[in-house]
């Protein structure tokens, strides 16, 4: 899915300033994502509506946003200079930008990110995404497989994450937790069911938006879930059929250890015995979890080698230095900055 020969047509170099800093366009989707992506040495510009509709809310205070990130009125796109447009939305790229953006900013160089895996079908979806100056980023090889994007210069960045400070596992609650947004509401593919039938059999804790509605302990703050997590015994992703979310890579950055479905990119990121243990059998998964709560040492020993694999696999200076070659590719005009403090 990385083809080195993939280039999209050849755009002119942009006019980015003396230091290589290119401004950049993006949508506020998902906003730890957000929050990783404006770490880049660039300037970012974030679109807000009136009444914060999804994909224009308010980018708040929960996250500590840098001062290359600026928000404006979507009506005011159009009187930004602008070097690149990164898309993450699809009703972003087919309808917004045709009514925000001047016909020549819609031709700017820009990527697509992919945050998920195809629907309704998991193998014969075609990708939506076509454009001249432009690249397909998948979070996940398991995406990039699933699509059909033929003809598209398509590339693979994982998620990367800040590893919080001062933030490591302690594991006192002999319980395991589980933090999906609207879990009830996603239902099936996310693993609801799931998650309440193993939560009738293990103690689970649930955080995330909504999850009030199945018992849950409610939204904790973007920036102290990682903290929040780590007094857990273990993580539990119940998850059939999404991309890899980035609270379990914050779990596993806190040194916890993963149990989960092996399904989508999981069984690629945790080796049993290991990291944790990925399982299709739910009676395997619920005989784990109560292992590693009668074994602390056991939950340690894999929630350390988890912390290994995240700090090496998911580190934010891999995820910068993997987006500035994408931006180059598509600018010409490469960065080899470190990530935006």
């Amino acid at each position: 899915m990385h083809d080195p020969a993939c280039t999209p047509a050849d755009p002119a170099p942009r006019a980015a300033g003396a230091s290589g800093r290119l401004r950049i366009l993006t949508w506020h989707v998902h906003g730890n994502y957000l929050y990783s992506l404006t770490r880049l040495p660039h300037d970012f510009v974030v679109p807000r509506l009136p009444d914060d509709p999804s994909g224009y809310g308010a980018l708040g205070t929960k996250i500590p946003w840098g001062l290359n990130v600026r928000q404006v009125p979507a009506c005011e796109l159009r009187h930004e200079a602008l070097d690149c447009v990164i898309y993450q939305s699809r009703a972003a790229f087919e309808r917004d930008r045709l009514l925000l953006l001047t016909p020549e900013q819609q031709a700017l160089p820009c990527a697509y990110i992919e945050h998920n895996p195809p629907e309704p079908h998991p193998t014969d979806t075609m990708h939506f995404f076509r454009h001249e100056h432009g690249v397909l980023v998948h979070v996940t090889h398991h995406n990039a497989l699933m699509w059909q994007a033929p003809g598209v210069c398509t590339r693979v960045i994982e998620h990367g994450i800040v590893a919080p400070p001062g933030v490591l596992y302690t594991g006192e609650l002999a319980r395991g937790i589980t933090a999906i947004n609207h879990l009830q509401r996603r239902g099936r593919r996310v693993g609801a069911d799931l998650y309440e039938w193993a939560a009738r059999r293990v103690p689970l804790d649930l955080i995330g938006m909504q999850s009030e509605a199945m018992g849950g302990l409610g939204e904790i703050s973007n920036m102290q879930v990682p903290a929040y997590m780590a007094q857990y015994r273990f993580f539990f992703s119940p998850i059939r059929y999404a991309s890899l979310g980035l609270s379990l890579v914050e779990a596993m950055m806190a040194g916890m250890p993963i149990v989960g479905i092996a399904a989508t990119e999981l069984p690629n990121v945790i080796d049993n015995g290991v990291e944790g243990y990925v399982d299709s059998r739910r009676d395997r998964l619920v005989d784990c979890m109560r292992q590693l709560i009668d074994d602390p040492a056991l939950a340690r020993q894999w929630g350390l080698a988890a912390r290994n694999t995240a700090l090496r696999r998911f580190s934010i200076e891999r995820f910068v230095d993997d987006w500035n070659g994408v931006l180059a590719l598509l600018t010409g005009v490469r960065q080899e900055g470190a990530w935006h403090e």
